[in-house]
């Protein structure tokens, strides 16, 4: 019970309860067993849907008292109700099958890492949230929802029913934020600095003094005037160290900063204690300057990060924020200018030289360049004319294009590319899993060192147990441990995509640098997967060009719903109109089956066509053009015709098996033994399997697997879907099939050889990582000692440790270097 005279302090925003409304509580909650104040119905009415979601974890896991709640005004409401505008989500909202969508919002009032549980297991609670997960590091949170149970205006009112906000993600906003967290490292720095600066202007005369030169009353007034200049080093350049560990203890752990803490605070209780009482050494200018040189590494070493992470994250900030619009074009070429964000599909716009297109469009009028390599990784210009298609974010160059937007918003190739990014940044891989658990580990076997090692030299010599103590607790930090593998891989991430291939899962570099085997699906992998028809081979009494350009039309109709590639080189130049199909059957991997005129046909493989129709293959059509791939038309009684296509091989496929080298290479193809097998004995591929259908694929794969081989499967189709899941590391061709793309953990957007660049940089990601754990541990198993004998003193300390984190993280870097992956 609090007395009268005692303030009590808000439940949920720690504010100070009005004197009036404490006995009983105004606005009281139940928390436990026992009732608590709120200051205002604010806070009570979040803290009571925190309480009633089932949530009250929050409470024992949060770091600081939340911002004070207050009930969200009607107008703010009504803002809310607005984002559930088709039209105002078209800008950030990804439209997925069955009604299910997707969004990047910004949080603000995170502070830590228990608000970051608490947003995710309140959003998940609510009907129709599908997926929830928040960045602490960009408080960037991906909500995935089903819209006909929830909506939007719902689920930013649930963030705000628990005190934080949420909004589209701006990366203006995010800069902003980014920039306000630098500008408090720069402060906390810079009074460590100045702190440093003007206690060594008072230690320095007292290291310089023979013994009795600087009188008692002097050197007491020094020490008082260290202490007070000490400070604000220790309450508030240090606050990053005290938040950091005070997380780690409330989650039951020890941290890195712990030790940090302790150092810090024995040290300047000792100088306190010493210059009260007149007796002792005191150390503040050893705090203030491993202070100082902490921070400074730390501030070097999240430049370096972002730095790495760079290329990544540069790809959210290509799309311009204006387009010009061009108003009743072609009569009108009046130009206005408007937000990206109001653009919809269809409007014709005009991009000027070195401008970038502000969505995926069409060119309509003008020929010219586009320099598309932060997007695909390809380094020369891509020739547009008009019919092109062109990416959003790519740059424009050369002349005035006019252009049609085709998609905007969350549709576009650029927000795909960016989620696949959001999804691999957000896992961690075993190798940072397990350097994290060493780390923690080894935060207790030191702090248990440096209390016997204080304890044998308190023994031995009680002046030199503080200083080795602290110098003890800050030199083997195992910052490096931690920064050994994360550096590593964020750099090697950022490489990747600039280079035109996408890390999707965390563990892709890991499991790509120890693949033995390589799978290939042919089409559209090593081929273009753009078959063109080479020969038509009709199979019934041929009077006339009619009969073909019929058969023609009748295959052109029953690939009518395809979207395979073979179906747009039977359909391309072929008029259909008259002609009417009906009950249609696709089988894959096989071919597909309609009825017209009252008679089925069948269309596909040849042993798929055969098990329809009654009649054998004839003769003069077995063998025909083996080496190209052929689909036949039959019907129930009648072979009626074979279409030979060909797909010309990627340029770039031989390159890429160059840089394979050490891998047994495959070719797993649903296409016929023929053309397998000229593409196979033209790329020098021994491996191969024709004919195969999705579970062929599956099974050919596993097969390896269970020889322990180490699987890479590269595809582009549906069919490839299943396989590309098995494989222990999947390529995705970008161009293929979305089904495709969700089961890689990469996606090639790129050239073909950006898959070999891909295996050299896993290669040397996973050398880097091995140097910069060898680094981590090595360089603490030999600092310990050395700080244990009183060889080191504590700001030398603080400077090793600096060091070493630094050098783990510059290290990494040379991942991002382009064009030097491999070398060394």
């Amino acid at each position: 019970m609090q007395q009268d005279n005692q303030p009590e302090f808000c439940f949920h925003c720690g504010e100070t309860v009005a004197e009036a409304d404490r006995l009983p509580p105004r606005y009281p909650v139940t928390y436990g067993q026992s009732k608590r104040a709120t200051c205002c119905t604010g806070c009570q009415a979040v803290a009571q849907t925190i309480l009633q979601s089932g949530l009250a974890s929050y409470y024992e896991q949060r770091e600081k008292p939340a911002d004070r709640a207050a009930p969200l005004p009607e107008e703010l409401l009504a803002q809310l109700r607005l984002y559930d505008s088709p039209e105002l989500q078209a800008s950030f909202v990804k439209l997925e099958p069955g009604d299910r969508r997707e969004a990047a919002l910004i949080l603000e009032g995170i502070t830590c890492s228990a608000c970051i549980w608490l947003n995710e297991r309140h959003l998940l609670s609510l009907p129709g949230v599908l997926e929830a997960n928040v960045n602490y590091t960009t408080h960037r949170a991906r909500v995935c929802w089903d819209n006909s149970r929830v909506q939007l205006s719902q689920i930013l009112l649930a963030v705000a029913d628990i005190g934080y906000r949420a909004h589209p993600y701006d990366p203006g906003r995010q800069e902003a934020l980014r920039q306000k967290e630098r500008k408090g490292a720069i402060a906390r720095l810079w009074i460590a600095g100045l702190s440093m600066m003007q206690v060594m202007m008072y230690a320095v005369p007292v290291y310089l003094a023979e013994p009795g030169e600087i009188g008692p009353t002097w050197l007491n007034l020094m020490q008082w005037a260290s202490l007070l200049l000490t400070l604000p080093v220790v309450l508030y350049a240090c606050q990053t160290f005290h938040q950091g560990a005070w997380r780690d203890l409330k989650r039951g752990r020890l941290g890195m900063d712990a030790p940090v803490v302790l150092g810090v605070w024995a040290a300047f209780i000792a100088s306190c204690w010493a210059t009260v009482t007149r007796q002792g050494e005191v150390y503040f200018d050893s705090v203030s300057m491993f202070v100082f040189l902490l921070l400074g590494g730390r501030f070097l070493e999240g430049m370096a990060r972002r730095k790495a992470g760079e290329a990544a994250e540069s790809l959210i900030k290509l799309l311009p924020a204006f387009a010009h619009r061009l108003a009743g074009w072609p009569a009108g070429r009046d130009v206005e200018a408007v937000p990206v964000a109001r653009l919809a599909v269809g409007d014709v716009l005009l991009v000027k030289p070195g401008e970038r297109y502000p969505a995926d469009a069409q060119v309509l009028e003008g020929e010219g360049e586009a320099d598309e390599a932060l997007l695909t990784g390809e380094a020369r210009a891509v020739p547009k004319q008009p019919g092109a298609a062109v990416i959003g974010g790519a740059v424009n160059g050369g002349t005035p294009l006019v252009v049609r937007v085709a998609r905007i918003g969350q549709e576009t190739q650029l927000a795909g590319i960016v989620r696949l990014l959001d999804r691999a940044l957000a896992e961690k891989p075993q190798l940072a899993l397990l350097a994290d658990r060493v780390a923690g580990w080894f935060v207790a076997v030191l702090l248990l060192v440096a209390a016997a090692g204080w304890f044998w030299w308190h023994v031995h010599d009680p002046l030199h147990a503080l200083p080795i103590t602290v110098a003890v607790l800050v030199i083997s930090c195992p910052c490096a441990l931690s920064l050994a593998t994360p550096a590593a891989l964020t750099a090697a991430t950022g490489r990747l995509a600039q280079a035109g291939l996408l890390v999707t899962r965390g563990h892709a570099l890991e499991t790509l640098a120890s693949a033995t085997d390589v799978v290939f699906d042919k089409t559209g992998t090593l081929t273009h997967g753009r078959p063109t028809l080479q020969a038509v081979k009709l199979l019934v009494a041929d009077t006339g060009a009619g009969d073909e350009t019929a058969l023609r039309a009748l295959a052109a109709l029953l690939e009518a719903a395809s979207e395979h590639p073979i179906a747009h080189a039977l359909r391309e130049g072929i008029d259909t109109t008259g002609l009417v199909a009906s009950d249609y059957t696709n089988y894959p991997g096989g071919g597909v089956e309609a009825s017209m005129g009252g008679q089925r046909y069948r269309l596909g493989r040849a042993d798929f066509v055969a098990t329809f129709c009654s009649a054998p293959l004839p003769e003069e059509a077995q063998g025909w053009r083996d080496k190209d791939t052929v689909v036949w038309l039959a019907s129930a009684t009648q072979w009626l015709a074979g279409f030979a296509l060909g797909d010309a091989i990627r340029p770039e496929a031989a390159a890429l098996l160059a840089q394979c080298e050490g891998l047994t290479t495959h070719v797993l193809s649903g296409d016929a033994l023929g053309p397998t097998q000229a593409v196979a004995q033209t790329l020098g591929i021994a491996q191969l399997k024709a004919a195969a259908l999705p579970a062929d694929k599956l099974s050919y794969v596993q097969a390896l697997q269970a020889q322990g081989r180490r699987v890479i499967m590269v595809g582009d189709g549906v069919n490839d879907a299943p396989v590309l899941a098995a494989a222990n590391v999947s390529v995705a061709v970008g161009g293929g099939a979305e089904a495709a793309q969700a089961a890689g953990d990469l996606v090639l957007v790129g050239k073909l050889t950006a898959l070999g660049e891909g295996l050299q940089v896993a290669r040397q990601t996973r050398r880097i990582i091995r140097q910069n754990l060898a680094w981590a541990l090595g360089y603490n198993l030999v600092a310990l000692p050395f700080a244990l004998a009183g060889m080191v003193t504590p700001w030398l300390a603080s400077l090793g440790m600096a060091g070493s984190s630094l050098l783990v993280v510059c290290n990494a870097l040379r991942l991002a270097a382009k064009g030097k992956a491999g070398r060394q």
